[in-house]
């Protein structure tokens, strides 16, 4: 059973203390490996591992063809002024012949599970002789995937599977106490600047997550086309979370007067503290009427755009 470390009686110093020394007791005089995403978990892990390790923890980026725009570059150059070096290693072919064919969301995600811990990560394991993979799990990934809400990717002891006897090295998982909120002010203390620790929460699976069916490499592209208008329309609203995600079925439009055949996209943006539970945002209507607009207008092939105004539960943050 883990011991939850809530918001209120979270006190950063001592946890960044504590967890300095567990990493250094754990990895000894070896070397560490992490995979920085970006995200709020891994960029604070990453801080945490180098603040224990210092050059002996190695910082990936895996460009796995399913992240945000332009993401690597962005990511690689803010922990760049950091003092971080990321290494950038282009892993698409792995994870788009993993994908293919594939539209169950449960075997979606562990086909993206297979492709980065068994795959790309034993492969840069055994190049840079790290016998430790740090990385941002955190509780409410593990109270979902207990639950069977959905498998999050990076979760493994709890389900009875051994990480070293699976993939041939050991996990270590500084965040696992913590929810979003609490991992917020820990990156802060860390030295975090607010674009990396209050950026809003991405999935694991990126954005194969938000693709209902086959995550091809086109769908990829239109759904990462949608992503960057949502998160630009919906910055300024303070919400917790705000995407935009495919559908399956083609959608009647009309273009030019013709009937068109074509794609739909549905927005969703999420008021909620830890993710556990979450309510929709009241959008107004003209910023619904400039998403559809500029959805329509930026992205090929959409038809259709829509707004979910479902809470969680049932529904829940991420549609795959």
């Amino acid at each position: 059973m883990i011991k939850e470390i809530t918001t209120q009686e979270l006190n950063t110093e001592n946890f960044i203390d504590e967890k300095v020394k567990e990493i250094q007791q754990v990895v000894g005089e070896g070397m560490g490996i992490n995979a920085l995403s970006g995200g709020v978990d891994s960029s604070t892990v990453t801080m945490l591992g180098h603040r224990a390790l210092g050059d002996r923890l190695k910082t990936v980026f895996i460009e796995n063809g399913l992240m945000r725009e332009g993401e690597s570059e962005k990511v690689a150059g803010l922990f760049k002024k950091l003092g971080v070096t990321v290494d950038v290693v282009d892993a698409q072919k792995e994870f788009f012949a993993a994908l293919e064919g594939i539209t169950d969301p449960e075997e979606k995600r562990e086909a993206i599970t297979q492709a980065f811990y068994r795959d790309v990560f034993g492969r840069l394991i055994k190049e840079s002789g790290a016998k430790h993979l740090l990385q941002g799990t955190i509780l409410t990934d593990i109270d979902e995937t207990i639950a069977g809400i959905k498998r999050q990717h990076n979760v493994f002891e709890q389900l009875g599977i051994d990480p070293k006897e699976a993939f041939g090295y050991h996990i270590i998982e500084p965040l696992i106490q913590l929810r979003k909120d609490g991992v917020r002010k820990v990156g802060e203390a860390l030295g975090l600047p607010a674009e990396a620790f209050d950026r809003i929460p991405f999935p694991g699976p990126a954005l194969a997550a938000r693709v209902i069916g086959e995550a091809t490499p086109e769908r990829i592209e239109t759904v990462r086309k949608a992503t960057v208008v949502v998160e630009r329309l919906l910055k300024e609203t303070g919400a917790f979370q705000y995407m935009g995600i495919l559908h399956e079925d083609r959608v009647t439009g009309m273009r030019d007067g013709l009937r068109d055949f074509g794609q739909q996209i549905e927005v969703r943006c999420w008021e909620s503290v830890d993710a556990r539970v979450a309510t929709p945002t009241p959008l107004s209507f003209k910023i619904l009427e400039e998403l559809a607009s500029e959805i329509i207008r930026d992205v090929p092939g959409i038809v259709s755009v829509t707004y979910n105004i479902t809470p969680k539960p049932p529904s829940t943050i991420e549609a795959v």
